[in-house]
């Protein structure tokens, strides 16, 4: 079982795969400091006042970004114009992509405003 960020890293087969999810990982501690890292259901995510904010997952060729649905339906019509597939959970950039940073601050920002007065972990209407 995963406690920490490192650890996960360290799970990571693909030197593609894992130089996209340090790089991220990083950015997001580096610009977003006061979120709190997080391991849930073995995968990296950040936090906001106990409330989940943004989690990521690597499958074989894409970087899964999971900011609960509504969130992903904010942000659809953009993902879908960069070239990126969603489902109703997830925007995936597939690792001949390259990862959107500005994408996912404004995600993240859209959240943390988001969820400012949320007291669950999930959102209650997704």
């Amino acid at each position: 079982m995963m406690d920490t960020f490192d650890e996960y890293i360290e799970t990571i087969k693909s030197e593609q795969a894992k130089e996209i999810m340090v790089n991220l990982l990083k950015h997001i501690k580096t610009t977003y400091p006061n979120l709190k890292e997080k391991i849930g259901w073995n995968q990296p995510m950040f936090t906001d006042h106990g409330t989940f904010i943004i989690g990521f997952s690597l499958a074989k060729n894409h970087l899964a970004i999971a900011p609960e649905a509504k969130a992903v339906q904010h942000f659809e019509a953009r993902a879908k114009k960069q070239g990126f597939q969603t489902s109703k959970q997830l925007i995936k950039i597939r690792f001949d992509q390259a990862v959107d940073y500005a994408l996912i601050d404004q995600i993240i920002e859209y959240n943390i405003n988001d969820k400012k007065t949320v007291q669950h972990f999930w959102r209650q209407d997704d």
